[in-house]
């Protein structure tokens, strides 16, 4: 079982974040993640929303540090952990621009990136930075396989149905002879996708029953069986685990996402402090 940390602070949901998180600065996330990477988790994550409308950020949150600047931060002061895009909205970049800055911090990290992706659904924030909304979902098709292309070619070239290139060189690409790319979302065809075009699905707001029931429907696809190895699945708990408190509810909650299918979790924990998140991270990595 992975565990990676859904990186407190980096963003805030409403009502779904601790006091501390709204202040905290960047050392004290750099202390949690350096914590989590000696504990030996496998990654840390975060997202992207370049700029959330006033009224739907009493929904989405307002805050969301962006993922390239503050991973090649943390780049600089970790030496393991991996680094989680959860997610990066595909429409909003043309594929080569992905292939750059994020094949960039691939090679300052050592090799660390996990492309998160997805379709996205914020109809207002594609308006602002004139990405097209109708198409959204083929165009990300297109782009996932234009990625997967380009990321590790110094010279990649593709041809599609939205995108096409060659010619032009990408120096640097990325360190990894084939960059993990997970897919979010919390539709069925976030995971078709995933099966498809991808190497894991990393949905969120979706309920146990859903999952299992999404899975059991991609497991009989031929798409499934076409794969040349097993798709990651990493879930996150629907509510915040408290391992210090309540280490058997917290490990039966663990075993309940496993026999959903899980391969690694994104955790959320219960906490009030930096250092009871440090203390959460360590509980939770005794029981799992």
């Amino acid at each position: 079982m992975k565990l990676g940390i859904i990186t407190p602070a980096l963003t805030l949901l409403p009502r779904a974040h601790a006091q501390w998180e709204e202040t905290a600065d960047v050392a004290t996330i750099v202390g949690i993640v350096r914590e989590a990477e000696r504990l030996g988790y496998h990654h840390c994550t975060c997202s992207e929303h370049v700029a959330v409308p006033v009224d739907v950020a009493e929904v989405r949150g307002s805050r969301y540090w962006d993922p390239l600047a503050t991973f090649g931060y943390l780049a600089a002061v970790t030496e393991r952990i991996k680094l989680a895009t959860h997610v990066l909205v595909l429409a909003y970049h043309h594929p080569l621009e992905i292939a750059k800055r994020y094949g960039t911090l691939d090679v300052v990290s050592g090799g660390r990136l996990i492309l998160g992706v997805g379709v996205g659904s914020l109809r207002e924030e594609f308006d602002l930075l004139g990405a097209p909304f109708a198409d959204r979902g083929a165009r990300a098709d297109d782009a996932l396989r234009a990625l997967r292309a380009a990321l590790s070619q110094p010279a990649p070239e593709y041809a599609g149905s939205h995108y096409e290139f060659t010619g032009f060189l990408v120096d640097p690409c990325a360190q990894q002879d084939e960059v993990p790319i997970w897919i979010g979302g919390r539709t069925y065809r976030s995971l078709r996708r995933a099966v498809e075009l991808a190497d894991g699905w990393a949905p969120f707001g979706l309920r146990r029953a859903e999952i299992a029931e999404f899975l059991n429907r991609a497991r009989a696809s031929d798409a499934w069986e076409a794969r040349a190895r097993p798709l990651e699945v990493i879930l996150q708990n629907e509510h915040p685990l408290d391992p210090g408190a309540e280490p058997e509810r917290v490990a039966e909650q663990v075993q309940r996402l496993a026999d959903a299918g899980a391969t690694g979790l994104n955790v959320r924990f219960v906490h009030h402090s930096p250092a009871h998140y440090r203390e959460q991270l360590a509980a939770l990595r005794t029981i799992v």
